[in-house]
């Protein structure tokens, strides 16, 4: 167990998925959950850091990770073995402006498809998101993300759970980089609005006069018949 929690939070730390103390790593075994110590670093994990604590406690442990009720209630309500929380930038930067990430990448949509964006009105270890966050779990989703603050993956193992935090992550990156680089969606015609026709085929009486409106043309005929 201390291997595997050591190896996974050097590869998160590694590839910039958490900060020097951020995020938590957790697995269930039984009615028993084995979750990070608060404000460990995971890139330099230690045996200390994992914390054994019962499932069914709702009491708050000031020395477990400050999203321990998330991972108690996702184990709750998913069949979930392994739960990782972690603080993706760009996934983060989005999950301010957007409703969802939804992966531009061939990877990422075979992966996740999607990741719906938790927007919670208290802090992240508070109740109200505690008891929201697994709803979306339940739905389908294998990673979500709360507004403003990271992401929370599942999986069988920390390594599953590992590569959609990866995979979200990288799908993040593609769509801030195309947004960028000020990528366009197709032109498209307003739906009241019909396509312009070229110039070249317009025919003459489309051509706007050059008459001011509201002035009329003078006959002339009288005239010509002196």
């Amino acid at each position: 167990m201390f291997d595997e929690f050591q190896k996974i939070g050097k590869y998160l730390f590694q590839e910039g998925l958490v900060n020097s103390h951020g995020g938590s790593l957790s697995i269930r075994e039984g009615d028993k959950i084995f979750i990070t110590r608060r404000g460990c670093m995971l890139g330099e994990f230690k045996k200390e850091d994992i914390l054994e604590l019962p499932l069914e406690l709702k009491e708050k442990n000031d020395q477990a990770a400050q999203d321990l009720s998330i991972h108690r209630t996702i184990y709750r309500d998913t069949q979930a073995k392994a739960v990782i929380h972690a603080h993706p930038a760009s996934a983060v930067a989005i999950s301010i402006t957007d409703n969802k990430v939804v992966p531009q990448d061939a990877e990422g949509s075979q992966l996740f498809r999607s990741a719906p964006i938790v927007r919670g009105r208290d802090e992240v270890g508070a109740e109200e998101t505690a008891n929201l966050v697994p709803t979306f779990f339940v739905g389908g989703s294998v990673i979500i993300v709360v507004k403003g603050h990271g992401s929370f993956a599942i999986g069988k193992t920390l390594e599953e759970a590992y590569s959609y935090t990866s995979a979200l992550e990288n799908s993040c990156k593609i769509i801030v980089a195309v947004r960028a680089s000020g990528g366009r969606q197709p032109h498209r015609e307003k739906p009241d609005q019909a396509p312009r026709q070229p110039l070249h085929q317009r025919s003459m009486h489309h051509q706007r006069s050059g008459i001011p409106p509201g002035i009329g043309v003078m006959d002339r005929s009288r005239y010509n018949k002196r």
